[in-house]
């Protein structure tokens, strides 16, 4: 594992307050080696009890306006992924009375590859009338991103995942959700099975425009 040591200080002009933020070192950053793993092909180990609180520990270090911790997680693990399993493909036959078996078997492992499965839930108080509920849920949505990079950091594989569970309201009731509350992300964690290659990334020059007034 990599770690890039982060020196914090006060400084008199512009420049920022991290020292490692004004270098001219054209060495790669941490980052540039993420890279989503399918959850397909995570396998057994996952982060126990200790190694996952140490993830969450990196993962709510976000953006958070007005301190709301707007988020908080569910474990999906052991057991619990079958029996969650087959309560979705349930759940699958009522949405569509016609899906064929094969569509079925896949929602009972949805669940199932990865160890540890975390749902990131996205708290938003209906009543806060000061923070805007688009960036309490942003703030959610970053700690799904962090906890990416905290588990490859870690030496685990991960996949942030949506798919029809995370909008469903029977879901969100297994989830122990309430009326205010949304799925940010479900964060699928293990240890890679195979070599996941690179994939083509955006060029950050044609998205980069300046604001000309």
């Amino acid at each position: 594992m990599h770690f890039l040591r982060m020196t914090s200080f006060c400084l008199s002009d512009a420049t920022s307050v991290t020292a490692s933020a004004n270098t001219s070192s054209s060495a790669p950053f941490p980052l540039d080696s993420r890279r989503s793993v399918p959850a397909r092909l995570l396998g057994e180990p996952g982060p126990d009890e200790a190694g996952l609180l140490r993830l969450l520990q990196s993962a709510v270090r976000v953006p958070d306006h007005g301190k709301r911790v707007p988020f908080r997680f569910v474990r999906i693990a052991g057991p619990v992924r079958e029996r969650m399993g087959e309560a979705l493909a349930a759940i699958a036959l009522r949405r569509d009375p016609g899906a064929s078996q094969a569509v079925l078997d896949k929602e009972r492992q949805r669940f199932c590859h990865a160890p540890v499965v975390v749902a990131v839930v996205a708290v938003l108080d209906p009543l806060d009338r000061q923070i805007p509920e688009q960036e309490r849920l942003l703030s959610a949505g970053c700690t799904c991103f962090a906890l990416l990079q905290a588990a490859q950091s870690m030496g685990f594989g991960a996949s942030w995942l949506t798919g029809w569970p995370a909008y469903d309201p029977e879901v969100h009731a297994l989830l122990g959700m309430s009326a205010h509350e949304r799925v940010a992300g479900f964060v699928h964690i293990g240890t890679p099975t195979a070599e996941v290659p690179e994939r083509d990334r955006p060029d950050p020059r044609a998205l980069l425009t300046d604001l000309v007034l």
